[in-house]
């Protein structure tokens, strides 16, 4: 068994939900886009970004399993935030044939926060999962966090940290140093009740996907830690769960060079989220007047 930490708090009335919506997003055009009948079980949502190198290996291999484990009861989005190499084309010709393959392509780069928010806003399935398209976390680990799902957990979150004995992990020993350090770093900043929250690789339950992405406001790297920052204000059940995981050359961001905009990004998004915690207990003492008027 994969080890599970979950943050048990109790889930939040409707009313504790209730916050201003985030604003409609620029549109963002579908490349591709198939009728699609029944609702899926699971919505694969991956924002991408100039991967034609590294995204149709990790293609392939969602096909496979998916297809084995799910039929066609899926549904794979793949966002394109403005990409400029030819992964527009390869995705185009990969949705020929396959109908489960949805493309939507936002005309500028936009931030891979904005990307997760387009594809969670267009998904259908039961549940959603984002994933990095780089593949480093395999599609089969999906069902580790299916199965916290099934227990009980809104969101299960791909954790690097956690330890388990039937899980492997393959990280160089600095991108291991400045992750850690950063994880611990981040958790100071905007507290979370989980270690690892930059892993691309988490599932959601849909109605929770869709309440906290439409509440977040970060397009860049940091939206993870803003949903699990507003999941934990919002008394989501959130479950870390190990998972494999390997490296891949070729990452778009590093830390090293980009600290100080990284960090001071971090104290943007903990401002954000205090106004809004600050806002919603307003609207909810305005309400409780009115009850006892």
């Amino acid at each position: 068994m994969p080890d599970l930490r979950a943050d048990r708090t109790p889930m939040a009335s409707d009313h504790d939900r209730d916050a201003t919506p985030h604003p409609p997003a620029a549109a963002a055009a579908p490349a591709h886009s198939s009728e699609r009948t029944a609702a899926p079980a699971l919505s694969v949502i991956i924002p991408a970004l100039n991967e034609s190198t590294r995204l149709p290996p990790y293609l392939a291999s969602i096909r496979t399993y998916m297809d084995s484990h799910y039929g066609g009861a899926y549904e794979l989005i793949v966002v394109d935030d403005g990409s400029t190499d030819t992964m527009p084309s390869i995705l185009v010709t990969a949705a020929r044939d396959w109908p489960q393959l949805h493309t939507i392509r936002h005309a500028v780069n936009r931030g891979k926060g904005a990307a997760v928010r387009t594809g969670v806003a267009a998904a259908k399935g039961a549940c959603l999962l984002y994933a990095d398209a780089d593949g480093a976390t395999p599609i089969a680990e999906e069902n580790r966090l299916r199965r916290a799902i099934d227990a009980g957990a809104d969101i299960a979150v791909g954790s690097r940290l956690l330890g388990a004995k039937d899980v492997v992990r393959r990280r160089t020993w600095h991108r291991s140093l400045i992750g850690r350090a950063f994880a611990t770093v981040a958790r100071q900043v905007v507290p979370v009740s989980v270690r690892d929250t930059q892993c691309g690789f988490k599932m959601l339950r849909t109605e929770a996907g869709h309440d906290l992405f439409r509440r977040s406001r970060e397009d860049g790297y940091l939206f993870d830690i803003e949903i699990l920052a507003l999941a934990r204000q919002l008394k989501y059940n959130v479950v870390e769960v190990a998972i494999n995981w390997s490296d891949q050359p070729g990452s778009q961001l590093n830390l090293r060079r980009q600290a100080l905009r990284v960090f001071g990004d971090l104290w943007r998004v903990r401002r954000h989220l205090r106004q809004t915690r600050s806002s919603r207990e307003s609207g909810n003492r305005n309400e409780k007047k009115q009850v006892f008027r």
